[in-house]
């Protein structure tokens, strides 16, 4: 008795450690970025920086603008869902209730190892496959509008479909877990009722899975609005407006591309980038957290 008392105390005050230190972590980065961020708000302005449409860091006369940035981050993100979301939910149910054994074994590990494959690949993927497949369709579209910038097929469909790929495997690999742990009585009960096995999915065994699918989109978007690299592949490096053929650039595609030769003032508004991504990030997630906890309360 005395030595399972003991393991459990030193489990306890283990874990209680992890959490203080995750808590500190948290509140470190919160305050590291206050503090980097806040000075070229303060230069610059909260309105000219936070809605200012001109981006030119190194004229004559700087100017410092993320508004369409901001758009296109938030525009990019919410596409990017709206096309990943769907295609994952559903290979989450067949994973989980409609494939059979033999497919399941061979598209499970398939999806497992989308979610190792590095995001560089997926850019390279990206400029390899999607760009000159987007360029063409450029052409087609625009060849009788000379006044439209040609961008050979970096542009902000490219980034959409790649975000919408990337997050594909977290959306689906948590979304066929949570789908799985529903209880075979709920499953039961409805077939009992007269129910089809997809009307059984889709109005009984979903919605008892909605909490683990609501946390699969939270990580999904995290990963699209946190993603750089594979973005900066395929987007372009314009600051416009994301309109589906306009060379774009993301709140982190900023930072990466300029962070390596700013200074001054410059250093300080790429930081102020941050903050925002940061606080956007932050307030997302809390306020998703409390739609699954009212959700998991009804």
């Amino acid at each position: 008795m005395g030595k399972k008392y003991m393991s459990e105390t030193i489990a306890k005050v283990v874990f209680t450690i992890f959490a203080i230190v995750a808590i500190v972590a948290v509140c470190s980065i919160t305050v590291y970025m206050i503090r980097l961020g806040t000075p070229a708000l303060l230069e610059v302005g909260v309105i000219d920086l936070l809605f200012g449409t001109e981006w030119k860091p190194t004229a004559g006369e700087p100017v410092f603008g993320i508004f369409y940035v901001i758009l296109t981050s938030i525009a990019g993100t919410v596409m990017a869902l709206l096309i990943g979301v769907p295609v994952g939910l559903l290979t989450a149910v067949f994973l989980a209730e409609v494939g059979n054994k033999k497919l399941v074994n061979i598209v499970q590990p398939a999806v497992e190892l989308l979610a190792a494959v590095p995001s560089v690949i997926y850019g390279l993927l990206g400029i390899m496959i999607l760009k000159p497949f987007m360029y063409q369709l450029e052409l087609m579209i625009y060849k009788d509008a000379p006044e439209h910038q040609f961008t050979g097929g970096a542009n902000f469909i490219s980034a959409i479909l790649v975000l919408a790929i990337m997050i594909l495997p977290t959306v689906i690999n948590i979304s066929a877990s949570s789908i799985r742990a529903v209880q075979p009585s709920i499953k039961s009960a409805s077939l009992a009722l007269g129910a089809t096995k997809i009307q059984t999915i889709f109005k009984v065994v979903l919605p008892a899975a909605k909490s683990g699918i609501m946390t699969a989109v939270v990580l999904g978007m995290g990963r699209a609005l946190g993603e750089a690299m594979a973005i900066a592949m395929v987007a372009g490096g314009a600051v416009n407006l994301p309109l589906p053929f306009n060379s774009v650039r993301f709140l982190t595609t900023l930072i990466v591309g300029e962070m390596s030769y700013s200074s001054g003032l410059h250093r300080e508004a790429l930081f102020t980038i941050g903050l925002v991504l940061f606080v956007f990030i932050l307030f997302v997630n809390i306020f998703l957290t409390r739609i699954i906890k009212k959700g998991e309360a009804e």
